[in-house]
């Protein structure tokens, strides 16, 4: 058994390759022999670090009777759903119509057409086996009641309602104040446990309130920020996030580390600390890209998807401690003041060891004299366990998003390392995920790249090498960016109604082809695809970038309507449109030292800044042909800001400009 897995190179599907289920990889053939056997099929999407993932793995579908059952009935198929996250949001979209929610393992019954007639998340061995047998006598028995389903549910699926809106501030107060109103005042983020860092929500409230004047969306985003850091959803030992808490305090996380979530959440605290310059927020920059240099970076570059939370099958195993193991470690008086400042205790606070956290701090961002030198001795000793298994795969979607954090990081803190390490992410994508004509592919693992990219891919990757020129200035990345929105327009876009299709429609075509714009864990492609558009068409001043940011606008207004506050990263592109923006650009023999400071000093995406030098002029003007008629001078640096559509007259200094913008 298991015999078609040569095909796949998916870690979600090799890790299982000794399992009794004859999985096939997604594709015609295992449709085809769906046909042929008559049979429908069993299709179970998950990923590499899914705890409960695993567990039905181990429970149901490498236990032989189960297996006889499953591949006697179906053709039973395994999905990665961060390789073909198009496959699983067709069908995270079924199982949400069927239920009300979703999740993963997501578990989903299809007909040899695709078309889904059953859908649930994980189901224990005992309910595993009803649910085959019931469907199997279906399928025999009333098999035009299982059509019906199918039938009716792909139409439900099927109906897309495009309605433009017309972009106005209404919209963004009103996504403000629907986080507001799920706001927890006492502990920090949004909703009841399960609490998800969503940084996209963050990263547009602290933006809302630095240009209204809203001291309140500041506050509830510094606060999650505070809260986040010192429960144990941070690791106070290793640095890095995890993905979620269980609970209201952000103490106890459901302990796997995903990259985009890391990314995100750079790009959150590195906006926190330019909105108010507070040292703790650098720190927690720093130790977090430190986990993801150190324990994400790939052997042949570009940046893996994750880290598991079990060691030795325990979740958390890993990442807890006790005050007795840590004696031998740090000795009995420095391991006593490492338990006192991070809540290591007897009685433990997760299955009686401790999670360390400073939820018992009030100045939780003073560390005391000496503990970053135990922390990193703890760090060493934590080496020594299991080693978590990592998703070593690298997708060009997740790549992208870190791209923009290492580039934003740089900038922020002036660090060339993060600066670097973007340079090589963007050699990684264009060396191993990019093909001859310059297209995207989705995933690479071990030398094998593969899937065609989507949406998400050419957007997020976009916007990073959009973040990366706004740092160094270098115009390769502000064309490659172009190129890249280029294909998102040729493939993706509704160039009548506006919007984005997941994936493009001479590709694999699957069961629905409906855009997207609700933002998830992840912000949605849409999203960033207007926020590209919008800044391709304020550097450039090009009329066609102009007019697909225009009508992505509308079409986001649209369908952000009915509730704004989950599409908060469309409300950082009307941050950009609807509120005063200025076009600043610099002309001079290098890039000044004092314009990088001076974008140090507070986040500013309204303003778009162009650098034209004699060595890249050239460049420039095939991408920007309105920089052709800004000469650079033999003196010395010249500012030219324009805004409004009027431009004042060139100045010679930064300080000048700061005036201009007042």
């Amino acid at each position: 058994m298991g015999n078609h897995l040569g095909r796949e190179f998916s870690p979600y599907l090799l890790q299982h390759a000794d399992n009794p289920v004859d999985w096939w990889p997604w594709g015609e053939e295992a449709f085809a022999e769906a046909r042929r056997t008559d049979r429908p099929v069993f299709l179970s999407i998950g990923y590499s670090t899914c705890h409960w993932c695993h567990v039905m793995a181990h429970e149901s579908f490498e236990d032989e009777t189960v297996a006889r059952a499953i591949n006697a009935a179906f053709v039973p198929i395994k999905v990665d759903r961060e390789e073909r996250p198009d496959v699983d949001a067709v069908y995270m979209a079924a199982c949400v119509a069927m239920n009300g929610s979703g999740g993963w393992p997501l578990t989903v019954l299809l007909t040899p057409e695709q078309k889904p007639f059953w859908a649930g998340t994980y189901l224990p061995k005992a309910q595993l086996l009803r649910l085959v047998e019931q469907a199997e006598r279906l399928w025999r028995e009333d098999r035009a009641a299982v059509l019906f389903t199918g039938e009716t549910l792909t139409a439900r699926l099927r109906q897309e309602e495009d309605r433009p809106g017309t972009p106005g501030r209404e919209i963004v107060r009103q996504a403000a104040g629907q986080l507001a109103r799920s706001f927890d005042r006492e502990w920090g983020g949004f909703g009841p446990p399960p609490k998800f860092p969503t940084p996209h929500n963050l990263l547009f409230l602290l933006r809302y309130a630095r240009l209204t004047g809203d001291e309140r969306a500041g506050e509830m985003a510094l606060g999650t920020l505070d809260a986040m850091y010192r429960g144990g959803l941070f690791d106070h030992v290793g640095g890095g996030f995890s993905r979620y808490s269980t609970d209201r305090r952000w103490l106890v996380p459901h302990f796997e580390k995903m990259l985009y979530d890391n990314a995100l959440l750079v790009l959150a605290y590195a906006e926190a600390f330019q909105h108010t310059r507070r040292p703790l927020y650098g720190e927690v920059l720093r130790r977090t890209l430190a986990y993801v240099l150190r324990e994400l970076s790939g052997p042949q570059g570009g940046f893996c998807c994750g880290q598991d939370a079990d060691s030795d099958g325990v979740e958390g195993k890993y990442y807890t401690l006790t005050p007795d193991e840590l004696v031998p470690v740090l000795g009995k008086v420095e391991a006593e003041r490492f338990c006192r400042w991070y809540g290591v205790t007897p009685a433990g606070n997760f299955e009686g060891k401790s999670i360390p956290n400073l939820l018992g701090q009030e100045n939780f961002d003073r560390e005391p004299e000496g503990i970053a030198a135990l922390r990193e001795m703890v760090y060493a000793y934590r080496l020594g366990r299991t080693a978590l298994h990592r998703d070593d795969k690298v997708l060009t979607t997740w790549n992208g998003l870190m791209l923009a954090a290492l580039a934003r990081a740089g900038l922020v803190l002036n660090e060339p390392e993060y600066l670097d390490a973007a340079r090589q992410t963007v050699d990684f994508l264009e060396t191993h995920l990019t093909t001859s004509h310059g297209r995207l592919l989705a995933r690479w693992r071990e030398g094998d790249a593969a899937h065609p990219g989507k949406l998400e891919d050419y957007a997020f990757y976009a916007w990073g090498l959009l973040e990366l020129y706004g740092a160094d200035f270098d115009p390769a990345h502000l064309a490659r960016a172009a190129e890249l929105a280029d294909f998102l327009l040729e493939l993706f876009f509704d160039r009548e109604r506006g919007g984005f299709y997941p994936y493009p429609s001479n590709g694999e075509q699957l069961l629905t082809r409906t855009k997207e714009a609700y933002d998830g864990a992840m912000p949605s492609g849409n999203a960033a695809a207007a926020l590209v558009l919008s800044r391709l068409a304020r550097l450039t001043g090009e009329r066609r970038w102009r007019e697909a940011a225009d009508l992505q606008i509308a079409w986001l207004a649209g369908a952000a309507e009915d509730y704004p506050a989950g599409h908060s990263f469309a409300m950082l592109a009307f941050l950009e449109e609807l509120w005063p923006s200025a076009e600043l650009v610099v002309t001079a023999r290098e890039v000044p030292w004092e314009l990088g400071a001076f974008l140090r000093e507070t986040s500013r995406p309204e303003l778009a800044v162009l650098v034209k030098t004699p060595e890249n002029a050239a460049a420039l003007a095939a991408l920007a042909p309105f920089t052709e008629d800004y000469p650079i001078s033999e003196q010395g640096e010249q500012y030219y800001l324009c805004r409004g559509g009027a431009c004042a007259q060139p100045v010679d200094s930064i300080p000048a400009v700061r005036a201009l913008l007042e």
